[in-house]
């Protein structure tokens, strides 16, 4: 069964909708900044910037929504409401819709949150609602609640890869029968210093803290670790039947899914490169396609010194001659990471690359790695050919986790 691509919904650190966000992306522009806070001072924390949402989910929200749910939740909602309406406020019965919404670590702010308050405030005072606040299945299951679906509520937790997992497992969903829409992507909100202060400990971040727009930097030779990001990202999935017989504009085709397990460490990805090799391959076969079909891919590339290569070096293995005919993108030089919500929103950049045939840029490479060996679309956006083309959203998480997508123009 063919599943197409109906509705677009975000809110990211470039902006509050996909428009402003695609504008953002398309203009190079970065969406890091040095945080508004004094967790350096009271805490030490070592890195002092991230990627904040650009427009706050209060600002969206009314007040009773906001205050029942974990920012994680709300930012997915904002951007459900935003893809719901651009795919045209569906009418389908609530049997056959479905929600699939991801988040990597759930609602980190409500759980630590909470935790402060019985350490300086007593239990009694806890919220009732903190349990459904910080269930990582919560931003998924208050979607359900808001469109009725019924098909399923699902929250597939894969770290970094979650959003993209949660896009294939509604395209799985519709390929079985189980539903005809699915409201699918990934939502993260963990910018607080316990996040931030262990991902540092892990050396896994940037710490430029001095040049919070510029340390972002994906396949540089001076790149040192990735800048965490926040957000979400929400595609409205259909079968193409449904969607014709509805008359649904369509921004593009899913055509694959690929998904591979490193098993080789619980945070470093296998030296090689295989797994995510295999999950590219398997998306493609299960697509139809060749190598000489994909003109585009948006990269995982979180700035980290061996992580980049290790993609990069697998790209170019399964794309072997054909490599040069293809532009890569690494558009976290520009969000930040949103880790569950990255494969989410970046499915939306790749989305909007075919739909407008142009590849975003990556920002902040001055100087490349010499061992990358793949066209890298620097500074400046890049056109795509005509004509029936195809693209690779790939996302890697914790644990060995490898997820690729394969969209296709509409």
């Amino acid at each position: 069964m063919n599943v197409v691509v109906t509705g677009l919904g975000t809110t990211s650190p470039l902006g509050g909708d996909v428009a402003s966000t695609w504008e953002g992306a398309l203009a190079g522009r970065s969406g890091v900044r040095t945080l508004d806070n004094d967790w350096a001072e009271l805490y030490g924390v070592p890195v002092t910037f991230a990627g904040q949402l650009a427009v706050r989910p209060e600002e969206v929200l009314s007040r009773p929504e906001t205050k029942r749910m974990d920012p994680s939740a709300q930012m997915a909602l904002v951007a459900a409401r935003e893809a719901w309406a651009d795919a045209g406020l569906p009418e389908v019965e609530p049997e056959r819709l479905g929600s699939v919404v991801s988040s990597g670590i759930g609602g980190v702010w409500t759980l630590l949150t909470a935790w402060d308050t019985v350490k300086e405030r007593g239990a009694s005072r806890v919220l009732p609602l903190t349990v459904p606040m910080l269930m990582p299945n919560s931003p998924t299951a208050y979607i359900s609640l808001e469109f009725k679906a019924r098909a399923g509520a699902h929250a597939p937790v894969s770290a970094c890869a979650s959003g993209a997992e949660a896009i294939g497992m509604g395209f799985e969903m519709i390929q079985s029968g189980r539903a005809d829409v699915v409201i699918c992507g990934g939502t993260e909100a963990a910018i607080h210093p316990l996040p931030i202060s262990a991902f540092a400990a892990m050396q896994a971040l940037s710490k430029r803290n001095d040049d919070p727009a510029g340390a972002s930097r994906p396949y540089d030779v001076s790149r040192d670790g990735f800048v965490l990001g926040e957000g979400a990202g929400v595609v409205i999935l259909e079968s193409e039947e449904y969607a014709l017989a509805r008359g649904a504009r369509i921004h593009a085709r899913l055509l694959g899914l690929g998904m591979t397990g490193d098993a080789h460490h619980i945070a470093a990805p296998e030296p090689n490169g295989a797994g995510q090799t295999r999950a590219m391959e398997l998306a493609l076969e299960r697509a139809g396609l060749s190598t000489a079909d994909v003109v585009h891919v948006n990269a995982h590339a979180t700035s980290t010194p061996v992580g980049d290569m290790i993609e990069a070096r697998g790209i170019r293995a399964l794309l072997g001659a054909h490599a040069d005919q293809v532009l890569l993108s690494a558009t976290k030089s520009m969000t930040g990471h949103l880790l569950g919500g990255a494969g989410a929103l970046e499915s939306v950049f790749t989305i909007k690359a075919l739909e407008t045939r142009t590849a975003p840029p990556t920002i902040n490479v001055t100087e490349p790695d010499p061992e990358l060996e793949v066209d890298l679309v620097r500074d400046t956006p890049r056109a795509l050919p005509e004509g029936q083309i195809a693209a690779i959203n790939n996302s890697f998480g914790f644990g060995g986790h490898n997820v690729a997508l394969v969209f296709g123009t509409a």
